[in-house]
């Protein structure tokens, strides 16, 4: 029997042992440059345009940095553990909660620019904006810090090879000899006011503005209503089922293959695809983007000219 005090745990990783996992996590490899590449630049492109100093814009600038934290922590770790072999990992924490929120927090600010247009600069100014984020990161910080403890209380005695790619409380919880029925009832509790709260904020707001869109007689304005809206909904979507998925519905409904696989959803293909939802349907970004682009381009054409022009002197 291992000692309780341990808290040394075994990751088997996404692909465990199967045929071609030197591919696939290859192809993670890709997936996790490419998602850190996006959102590093999403964040730039932000922080480096003065017209992109909104409130709308620093929510996806924060949801970029949760993006990187939540792919950082995971991806490094399975793919170090998996060339060098060691798939130890001593800590756990998640700040899942904050992303819950600031989606929220988003779903407000566009209820607040489309139907509340001449109040908007009251209702979502900097000061407001500063206090949400803030208040976003607070509360996912205070979820994961009175979770994790409660979790790594547990005692396992049984085997510490954990069934995931990190350590998630589901996967923890399997390997725990101790009767955590009340646990598990509290974490669904837990999950039910982190995301009763982000939903029934979600669902207003958006309720309000497809009414607003529905009563409006311009074509164009309810087009880029619904162009704002869509991306922030899919994204929505994307991490809410799968949080749903496997924290809310009982065990008997997934197995620990599909859990991994969900999981995956929202630690790596989520961080991978905001950016490219936020960007590619974004006009002020794609055009941030390509000025930035053309200032470095000529910025090097002058360079090369003004050191041809010192080799003719």
């Amino acid at each position: 029997m291992e000692s309780n005090l341990s808290t040394s745990f075994i990751l088997v990783g996404l692909f465990g042992d199967t045929p071609n996992a030197t591919l696939l996590y290859t192809m993670t490899f890709i997936i996790f440059l490419m998602a850190l590449v996006g959102n590093a630049l999403l964040i730039l492109l932000i922080h480096s345009e003065p017209r992109l100093w909104t409130p709308m814009y620093s929510f996806i600038s924060q949801l970029s940095l949760m993006d990187l934290m939540y792919i950082s922590v995971t991806v490094p770790k399975m793919l170090v553990g998996q060339v060098t072999g060691d798939h130890i990992i001593s800590f756990y924490l998640t700040l899942a909660g904050a992303e819950y929120f600031l989606l929220s927090a988003m779903a407000y600010d566009r209820y607040a620019a489309i139907c509340r247009p001449l109040h908007y600069p009251l209702l979502m100014n900097h000061r407001v904006c500063r206090l949400m984020v803030s208040g976003c990161w607070f509360l996912g910080t205070l979820d994961g810090l009175l979770l994790t403890p409660i979790t790594m209380s547990c005692s396992f005695c049984k085997s510490r090879k954990i069934l995931s790619f990190f350590c998630e409380i589901p996967a923890l919880l399997r390997l725990s000899c101790s009767d955590v029925s009340l646990y598990k009832m509290l974490i669904y509790l837990c999950c039910i006011l982190m995301l009763l709260v982000p939903t029934l904020v979600i669902s207003s707001s958006y309720t309000l503005i497809l009414l607003l869109i529905h009563r409006t007689s311009s074509a164009k304005v309810r087009r880029k209503a619904l162009a704002t809206c869509s991306s922030h909904m899919t994204v929505v979507l994307l991490f809410f089922g799968a949080t749903v998925y496997t924290y809310m519905l009982p065990g008997s409904y997934h197995t620990v293959q599909q859990d991994m696989m969900v999981s995956a959803i929202y630690t790596i293909l989520t961080p991978l695809l905001n950016p490219l939802i936020y960007s590619l349907r974004n006009k002020d970004i794609t055009l941030t983007l390509r000025s930035l682009v053309q200032s470095r381009w000529c910025h090097q054409r002058v360079v090369r000219g003004n050191l041809r022009g010192s080799a003719w002197e």
